[in-house]
């Protein structure tokens, strides 16, 4: 996942130890819905989840957070990460909070139970270990997708 982009490229590459923050965050957030079953604070997660993957990580707010508060305080990182895959990462964790969400607000608290736990398993993940498993399913799917050809060729 990660790369050492030129120059050029280097605008459009993130800081990877901003998700990994915001795992940790994130990991907290899901282990207090478990402990709760509150369905209301799981879909504040759920928002925060959806700005990160269709709004792109700019406006993460966790990121955001990590940018103002943590960044400047740390050294620059030695290497940088495409986002594509923590995005992409934030949309999965999006589909299992936007579940599990339905499910307690619905009443079905089991459902809501079984989701949350996929979301924090996945976010505990990244945040202990540095292991982000939506980014790997990315580059899974990335390497099983079909080349394009070039036109005219």
């Amino acid at each position: 996942m990660s790369s050492n982009p030129s120059q050029a490229q280097s605008a459009a590459f993130i800081d990877p130890r901003g998700p990994r923050f915001g795992a940790v965050i994130t990991t907290v957030v899901l282990a207090v819905v478990l402990l709760t079953s509150n369905g209301w604070l799981l879909a504040v997660q759920t928002v925060i989840f959806a700005l990160g993957a269709f709004s792109g990580l700019k406006y993460a707010p966790y990121g955001y957070l990590y940018r103002k508060l943590i960044r400047p305080r740390l050294a620059k990182p030695t290497e940088l990460e495409n986002p594509a895959p923590p995005t992409f990462a934030q949309g999965v964790g999006f589909a299992f909070a936007a579940v599990g969400t339905l499910g307690y607000l619905s009443g079905v608290t089991a459902l809501g139970l079984v989701f949350t736990g996929f979301a924090l398993a996945a976010a505990f993940l990244n945040a202990a270990f540095d292991f982000c498993l939506g980014c790997e399913v990315y580059l899974l799917i990335r390497r099983g997708a079909p080349r394009r050809e070039p036109v005219g060729s």
